[in-house]
């Protein structure tokens, strides 16, 4: 009777039969139950730009009052990062997952009914807060659950349903204004209608299985990770003599080590930089298009934007989930930023661009593309990869808590460049941003793609990593 080689157990560990498991039903399912979240992510922070459209007049807004309702669901966002990626863990993932998504329902839902300016206000950080907690949670449980050469796609997955949700909201506000409602009906729908997907999900989230990763390596349940995996078609999993002992790294520690730290500097600072340029030019897109045609209706200003969001937002998604691995993370977030760069660059500096609609819209168009197919897909899956077990939601809500902050910064100045420099000024402010970006990835990062979580944070150096086989090869190997 042969045995198998040395090198290879013939019954993997919990983290080597994620590493090497093969895509299933399970992942595409914690995908969508994680992805349904940043569909309404996407579609609650960008549809404030159309909505405002009808709350300036009725309301009386000042450019102050636009540019904090704008913005505040972002500083919210900040808060929420920071406090549920903590939270996940201290007290696991799965104990909240779901409550960021509930949070989002509620805030939604009170601003469809907010009376006054000051109650949207508050009701926008009720809703914010959730939006900032669902990206640790969402980011890392999937990065998780992932196998080691399919991680980057999968946990881009999750993120393009920001795609659809960019476009959905464009969607929304053609269809609410071509249907003659009253102005107040309409921004009160289309507020609203954020509630929806993240209560279809609720159920979903809340029977999502603890991260095996975080029971083995963090709580040292090997035992209990490895029957959950059984249960979902993960194979035969070896629970006892997991190769890693329980390591939990306290805050304090975390925030005294200096690898994390520049981590910390690498990944938060580079998705400020990206939310600055993304979320300042996309909320901005109906004041921007009435800049370049001032006579143009709102419902021509909703149809562009939707054409842009769609022509080149979501093929740039699709083009990170499909590509991401082969290219490799941080090279991607590079070559992103750089093109970033050149577009805002072109569109600041070309003679009469921001005289001419269609040219600078396919520029704008192909700015939006490579943000998609870069660094706003990059920037979320990065933090998830970089840091250990035990701070990896923590070390993800720093970094989106930094990436939301640099969204409100880019929400509430972006505007304000605009009224003083122009489009023309904001465009190239944009450039030097993305500079900056590409500059902090390269000299801040190392390169995550085709290793293990647990290579890429040291915490299991070396590792043997097992192709993964079927129960049945298992038994046939051991003979």
């Amino acid at each position: 009777m042969q045995t198998a080689p040395s090198t290879i157990s013939a019954t993997p560990d919990v983290v080597d039969s994620l590493n090497n498991a093969p895509i299933s039903f399970f992942h595409l399912r914690a995908a969508f139950t994680a992805g349904m979240g940043f569909f309404t992510d996407a579609y609650d922070l960008f549809i404030i730009g159309s909505a405002l459209v009808y709350i300036k007049p009725a309301w009386h807004l000042h450019s102050h009052d636009i540019a904090l309702l704008g913005s505040i669901s972002l500083v919210a966002a900040f808060l929420g990062a920071f406090v549920f990626g903590r939270l996940a863990d201290l007290i696991g993932r799965k104990r909240i997952y779901g409550l960021e998504a509930l949070l989002m329902v509620i805030g939604a839902l009170a601003c469809a009914f907010a009376p006054s300016f000051i109650w949207l206000l508050a009701f926008r950080v009720v809703l914010g807060f959730g939006i900032g907690g669902d990206y640790p949670m969402s980011a890392v449980l999937m990065s998780e659950y992932a196998n080691a050469k399919k991680r980057g796609a999968l946990t881009s997955l999750v993120f393009g349903m920001q795609g659809l949700g960019l476009a959905f909201g464009p969607v929304v506000a053609l269809t609410l204004e071509a249907s003659g409602m009253p102005p107040d009906s309409i921004w009160r729908i289309m507020l609203g209608l954020g509630a929806l997907p993240p209560l279809a999900v609720l159920y979903l989230r809340r029977t999502m299985p603890e991260s095996p990763r975080y029971k083995a390596l963090v709580l040292g349940h090997a035992d209990e990770a490895a029957r959950d995996m059984r249960a979902y078609s993960f194979g035969q999993v070896q629970s006892a003599g997991d190769k890693t002992q329980p390591r939990r790294i306290g805050l304090m520690e975390m925030l005294r080590d200096r690898r994390m730290l520049l981590l910390i500097l690498g990944t938060g600072g580079a998705w400020f930089l990206n939310d600055y340029a993304f979320y300042g030019n996309a909320i901005s897109t109906p004041e921007i298009l009435k800049l370049l045609a001032p006579s143009s209706s709102t419902l021509t200003g909703s149809a562009w934007a939707l054409i842009t969001f769609a022509v080149f937002a979501i093929p740039g998604y699709l083009a990170s989930i499909f590509f991401m691995d082969a290219i490799g993370h941080r090279r991607l977030q590079v070559l992103g930023f750089s093109a970033m760069a050149i577009c805002f660059g072109a569109m600041g500096l070309l003679p009469g661009i921001t005289h001419e609609v269609a040219p600078f819209l396919v520029l704008y168009g192909v700015s939006f593309f490579f943000i998609q197919f870069g660094p706003n897909c990059t920037t979320f899956v990065m933090p998830a990869e970089v840091f250990p077990t035990s701070v990896r939601t923590t070390g993800h809500g720093f970094a989106a808590g930094i990436g939301k902050f640099g969204a409100f910064v880019g929400t509430f100045v972006f505007p304000l460049i605009s009224a003083a420099g122009g489009v023309k000024g904001a465009m190239l402010f944009s450039a030097g941003v993305s500079v900056l970006g590409a500059l902090l990835t390269l000299t801040t990062l190392p390169e995550p793609s085709g290793k293990t979580l647990e290579e890429i944070s040291g915490e299991r150096p070396g590792a043997s990593a097992p192709t993964w086989s079927s129960p049945q090869a298992q038994a046939s190997a051991a003979s």
